[in-house]
């Protein structure tokens, strides 16, 4: 049974009620928790000897604002997501439904294991890199705002680009590329992912950006894979 247009509307309203206050909610956790989560982002570089400095009045506030705002909106991406969707599902046919889970699923997971290598292994290696490097001829003092702005940077640009996956098996779903298509153009992936790498990551270091390029190589393979077992199963479906 079809909804009126104004319960739609009405449904619409709510959801995104329901997801501005978590969001509204997640950020103001955040901020009670501001100066443990400075320490949580300074730890890349807790041991490198790095002292952040304030270099005008209010510079820690704002940049608490800004952290809290970016951990807030990642803490309320679940309910965000979790709210489209259960507003778009019940108008999308069986198979819509079947293929739209594990595609969310899939981009969250990306997401967030994208976030982690950053954190982890890539900001680490860019920080440790610029430390070393002025190691001997100047002392690091950073900017507490601009630290953050790199870092929260970083982070969220790594966490997109992990999304390349998700968009292949899309791609390869709606039967726009094939896998096929996918692994002969592998010279130009490694291109573009060196370049891309360059332009996501705020460093200009070679190391860093490599960090960067590498994983997505192996993503983009990974998603073809991904792309090319989807055909295999469609086709035995479509034989049997």
């Amino acid at each position: 049974m079809m909804m009126p247009i104004w319960d739609h509307l009405e449904e619409l309203r709510e959801r995104v009620f329901v997801g501005l206050l978590a969001c509204g909610v997640a950020i103001l956790t955040c901020f009670c928790f501001s100066k443990e989560l400075v320490v949580f982002l300074e730890a890349p570089v807790a041991d490198a000897g790095v002292r952040f400095l304030q270099l005008s009045p209010g510079e820690f506030f704002f940049t608490t604002l800004k952290a809290s705002g970016y951990a807030g909106l990642l803490l309320a991406a679940p309910t965000v997501l979790y709210e489209i969707i259960a507003y778009v599902v019940p108008g999308l046919t069986k198979s819509e439904r079947s293929f739209l889970a594990p595609i969310v699923f899939g981009s969250s997971i990306l997401f967030y294991t994208g976030l982690a290598f950053s954190y982890e292994i890539l900001t680490p290696a860019a920080l440790n890199f610029f430390v070393s490097y002025a190691d001997g001829a100047v002392e690091s003092l950073w900017s507490i705002d601009q630290y953050f702005e790199f870092v929260l940077v970083l982070m969220l640009s790594t966490g997109l680009s992990f999304q390349v996956p998700v968009i292949q098996v899309m791609l390869g779903q709606l039967g726009v590329v094939t896998s096929e298509q996918m692994f002969s153009i592998w010279r130009y992936v490694v291109v573009g992912s060196t370049v891309a790498a360059a332009v996501l990551t705020p460093s200009t270091d070679p190391f860093t950006q490599a960090l960067l390029a590498i994983p997505l190589v192996g993503l983009y393979m990974g998603g073809a894979s991904v792309v090319k077992l989807i055909e295999q199963g469609r086709s035995q479906a479509s034989t049997a």
